[in-house]
């Protein structure tokens, strides 16, 4: 083997100790299938104030007053803790960039009465990607790649351009940085600009500048030594649509020789149906008839009637438009038609929720539905589901859908990002793994619908239709092996 590299990875959530969504399970999993191939990874992140010091056994690695930040005409001190996260293989090391001036709150990014993103928002994650830097030099571990997830550490990579390029410590620092969501890009008032202390030749439209303000992500596409995001499928849709684009889809056409779709893997140490604790009953693709007792205590939970022939889809998902809810309100009364039972858990934009609340109501003997997040009631959907229904408007990639099809549960998913890179199309042979439809239209899901549930009235097939989906393989180590050939390709320019 080469020699091993020495990777910072850099993120504003990571599993267990922060998240709001796939971003936090990506940054937990991955560096640890990274460590597996024998490299030194390190990740690094905020540290809010509800990640408990004592329940994750945090140490002081550099004391409080011991970094200063420059942030606009203040200048703020910044110190770090450390912990690990393991498997049953490796342990990686966290450092958490720490001021309880911007991080000593109860949420992440927005505050939780009210959910109303926090105002200093460019301030907070101007100290942190600068403070990463600066915690770097003190720690004296230089890596030769850091690895930036989203508009939070998107100006990583411009400071290594200028503030930093003629600093020996990060001579030969290359940058990686992955798109999760293009629709997330951190974009603040011009004035911003002046508290990051870059240079003000930045601020143009090749460089952090997009529409007049001063975007995160801009930056970060602007000065990486290469771009990746979350799917083959996406990485080429960002391109070329302006919707998918957010509007930079001409900006990233241009570096589009250095942008890659690599695909996110699953960690089948947590979602895997032979050993999941937080399901009514184990089982794996020889032993599909547990799977029925699943749907048993999935159904009871909501208190409807059980019945094996009668197919259950469920929905696990933020409650907005860009995941397809405006098409499922659509066709609500005519899907219920259809003899089957709805079951959703998710939250999201209260006007959503309204209507999904009032249509259980309408629909009660077969529609659940649970507003928030429980974690043992995710893992019970996609053990006792037979379908999954992902409409989404866009998706970079989608993790659901790969634990569906682990789960022997069928996913019904828009051809679009990830979803459509994952999920192949049945259409009566014997391949196939889900119903794709393409068109985002309402009535085309309905179609998508119907398909499934006839084809459930054929047990054989379903069968088939399962068991295609169980045996694929959406490990971490597939994606760990890109995205280490990716660091060596850069550390060679």
């Amino acid at each position: 083997m080469s020699k091993p590299l020495n990777i910072l990875f850099v993120s504003s959530e990571v599993d267990p100790f922060a998240k709001t969504g796939g971003l936090a399970d990506v940054s937990s999993a991955l560096p640890q299938a990274i460590k597996e191939l024998g490299h030194e990874i390190r990740i690094m992140m905020p540290r809010y104030r509800f990640i408990s010091e004592r329940k994750f056994k945090l140490h002081d690695i550099i004391r409080l007053k011991d970094i200063p930040i420059p942030v606009g005409k203040n200048v703020e001190m910044g110190n770090v803790k450390s912990s690990f996260i393991s498997n049953l293989k490796e342990k990686v090391q966290v450092y958490f960039l720490d001021n309880p001036n911007y991080f000593g709150r109860d949420g992440i990014y927005q505050s939780a009465v009210g959910k109303k993103d926090y105002k200093d928002n460019d301030e907070r994650f101007i100290f942190f990607c600068r403070g990463i830097l600066e915690t770097l030099k003190r720690l004296g571990w230089q890596p030769d790649l850091i690895h930036c997830n989203d508009w939070q550490t998107g100006l990583v990579p411009a400071y290594l351009k200028s503030v930093y390029a003629t600093d020996s410590f990060f001579k030969h620092v290359r940058t990686v940085f992955t798109i999760h969501n293009m629709a997330y890009q951190g974009a603040f008032p011009p004035e911003s600009f002046g508290k990051s202390g870059l240079p003000e030749e930045m601020f143009h439209p090749d460089g952090v500048e997009a529409y007049g303000k001063f975007n995160f992500l801009k930056a970060a596409l602007a000065y990486s030594d290469a771009i990746t995001t979350v799917s083959e499928r996406y990485a080429e849709e960002i391109c070329t649509s302006d919707e998918f684009g957010a509007g930079l889809n001409g900006f990233l056409a241009k570096r589009r020789k250095d942008l890659r779709g690599i695909l996110n893997g699953i960690d089948y140490q947590i979602w895997d149906p032979s050993s999941d604790e937080y399901i009514y009953r184990m089982y794996d693709v020889k032993s599909l008839e547990a799977k029925v007792d699943n749907k048993r205590a999935l159904v009871n939970r909501f208190k409807l009637n059980f019945s094996e022939s009668i197919p259950v889809i469920g929905a696990i998902s933020r409650l907005v438009d860009q995941k397809g809810f405006d098409l499922v309100l659509e066709i609500m009364d005519e899907m219920m038609k259809l003899d089957l039972q709805f079951i959703l858990l998710g939250s999201g934009e209260k006007s959503i929720e309204k209507k999904f609340e009032a249509y259980q109501k309408k629909f009660s003997d077969r529609m659940g539905v649970f507003f928030g997040f429980d974690n043992e009631l995710a893992h019970l959907i996609e053990a006792g589901s037979d379908m999954f229904l992902m409409p989404s408007r866009y998706e970079p990639c989608g993790l659901n859908q790969m634990y569906s099809m682990r789960y022997g549960t069928v996913p019904i998913v828009r051809a679009t990002g990830g979803l459509d890179d994952t999920v192949e199309n049945y259409s009566g042979s014997e391949k196939g793994t889900g119903f794709k439809f393409e068109k985002y239209d309402a009535k085309e899901l309905l179609k998508a619908i119907q398909r499934a549930v006839k084809v459930f009235q054929q047990p054989e097939e379903w069968k088939k239709l399962m068991r295609n989906g169980m045996v694929k393989d959406f490990s971490w180590e597939h994606s760990a092996k890109k995205y280490v050939a990716l660091y060596k390709e850069i550390l060679k320019q």
